[in-house]
């Protein structure tokens, strides 16, 4: 288990186990990643529990198993690493508390367990209220353009990983994130993969056309501007 050694209480393993926070009356369902997360009140304060599960057509052989390929690889870990360097960075993060791996032989699942972002909505949940107009779109392209700009490669940038909480935007779920310091076409993979997700969810009525000149064109200027990209 790794942890952040900064918090007044140091977790223990039940941490990672939802029951153990359901007994307590501790524990909220969610939706969110493969599998779903659980928002538990713990002694740190309000936070997030994502147990690790394979998506795909590996889900159905695989389910939450990974194979073990060294302690540092491990999902949960390498998410820990990412998110504290981020947010070290100053970066609009969850904050990570802990994470842990179980190995069994050949296979491992993984946690980890992050601060949660109170009085968040998600991307879709502005589309789907009617909240996503050129403005929210040109400070959206601004977020991702600063994570570029930093080199952060998001593993699966998409509508639901965007979220608000109050006035200000943040990015969630960096599993199989890296900081890059070469290339560029991981940078157009994110945007494509970002647009399709927007279509996906309901952004100008699943009209590309529409979404090109209501959306993704502020959009892009803002993404422009904070990345250094249109320089």
């Amino acid at each position: 288990m790794v942890y952040d050694a900064n918090l007044p209480v140091a977790p223990v393993r039940d941490w990672f186990e939802r029951d153990w926070w359901a007994a307590r009356g501790s524990v909220k369902d969610g939706e969110g990643g493969r599998g779903g997360v659980a928002f538990v009140d713990a002694p740190v304060g309000p936070c997030v529990l994502r147990h690790y599960r394979r998506g795909g057509w590996m889900a159905p052989l695989m389910g939450d198993r990974y194979v073990w390929n060294g302690r540092e690889r491990s999902r949960g870990f390498a998410e820990f690493r990412l998110l504290a360097e981020l947010f070290q960075r100053g970066l609009p993060v969850p904050a990570p508390v802990a994470a842990r791996y179980q190995r069994r032989g050949a296979y491992y699942t993984a946690d980890l367990i992050t601060r949660t972002i109170e009085g968040a909505q998600t991307l879709t949940d502005l589309i789907a209220a009617g909240r996503f107009d050129a403005s929210l779109a040109g400070r959206v392209g601004a977020l991702v353009g600063a994570f570029h700009a930093a080199g952060v490669d998001h593993a699966d940038l998409n509508a639901h990983n965007i979220l608000m909480a109050g006035d200000r935007l943040w990015l969630i779920d960096f599993d199989r994130g890296e900081i890059r310091v070469t290339g560029t076409a991981w940078r157009l993979a994110n945007l494509a993969r970002l647009k399709r997700s927007l279509l996906k969810v309901g952004a100008c009525d699943h009209d590309e056309a529409a979404l090109d000149r209501e959306a993704w064109a502020p959009f892009m200027r803002g993404y422009e501007r904070a990345s250094g990209q249109g320089q």
